[in-house]
């Protein structure tokens, strides 16, 4: 068992209730991006005891700080919001860095390579103009219901793996964020139960078809990750906080999760490429 992968799923999982910010993201920042994806895509192949040591671990920090922190990030968002997306943000542009080395941008990129990252990067930065839909949290099971939170825990769990598109915007978009916040909070396991049913089909899913297109299309896939990562900063941005302490707060947050991303995506990580 990897257990060091259990702080790993605690910074994951704090990002995965950040509408706006991607576990995906955060995975490249930890390095183990790749065989996150591997791990996933191989839980049902020989070598499925190596993927579960890996998984098992991350899976409980993820797990562990959904219900134990959803409260928290709550507060935040509701009393601190711009220092807390201030900080996610610092973390975000931290990670370019890494993934501009990983992809060899000077060497490998083209006209076409930055045109996909405007053309990606503009498309989810629109995100930030789209009104969630508003809609009343969802506390007891139908069989209506439950087939939509299920196919919306789908939907999430295909965004989370994406660096740079927030599987809880997703929800958000939807209008199951709430619930399914709610539903942490309170520990309605029928709720979590349903979702967290999609999530892992959705995990599994994509998973497979990202590995794919980082072996066969590496820098096209690259290019679409860069666009992805620079889209989700107009998602995620607050705003100009006021004058006083929330401009200092959100200033030293930002710097904050530069210093975190930097710490994290040191030169040294393997490559994520698939050789």
């Amino acid at each position: 068992m990897q257990w060091r992968n259990l702080y790993r799923g605690f910074f994951m999982g704090i990002s995965d209730l950040i509408p706006g910010v991607s576990g995906g993201t955060i995975a490249f920042i930890l390095g183990i991006y790749d065989e996150l994806l591997a791990s996933i895509s191989g839980i049902f192949s020989r070598n499925w005891k190596k993927h579960i040591g890996f998984l098992l671990p991350l899976g409980i920090g993820i797990g562990a700080t959904l219900l134990l922190f959803s409260r928290v990030i709550e507060y935040l968002l509701k009393y601190h919001t711009a220092p807390t997306q201030y900080f996610f943000m610092g973390l975000v542009i931290g990670v370019l860095p890494f993934i501009s080395r990983q992809a060899d941008v000077k060497r490998n990129f083209t006209w076409k390579h930055f045109m996909i990252i405007l053309l990606v990067g503009a498309a989810l930065a629109s995100l930030a103009f789209i009104k969630p839909q508003d809609t009343t949290v969802i506390t007891s099971l139908t069989a209506s219901n439950a087939i939509g939170l299920f196919f919306a825990g789908w939907a999430g769990s295909m965004a989370m793996l994406l660096p740079g598109i927030s599987g809880s915007f997703i929800l958000l978009i939807l209008g199951v964020y709430s619930t399914a916040i709610g539903a942490l909070s309170n520990f309605n396991l029928p709720i979590i139960a349903v979702i967290g049913a999609g999530v892992i089909v959705g995990f599994i899913v994509s998973s497979k078809a990202i590995s794919y297109l980082l072996k066969y299309f590496t820098y096209i896939t690259f290019a679409i990750i860069i666009g992805l990562i620079i889209g989700s900063l107009f998602v995620i941005y607050p705003g100009i906080p006021e004058s006083g302490t929330p401009f200092v707060m959100s200033v030293i947050a930002f710097f904050t999760g530069l210093v975190v991303a930097n710490m994290f995506s040191s030169p040294n990580k393997a490559s994520i490429i698939n050789n």
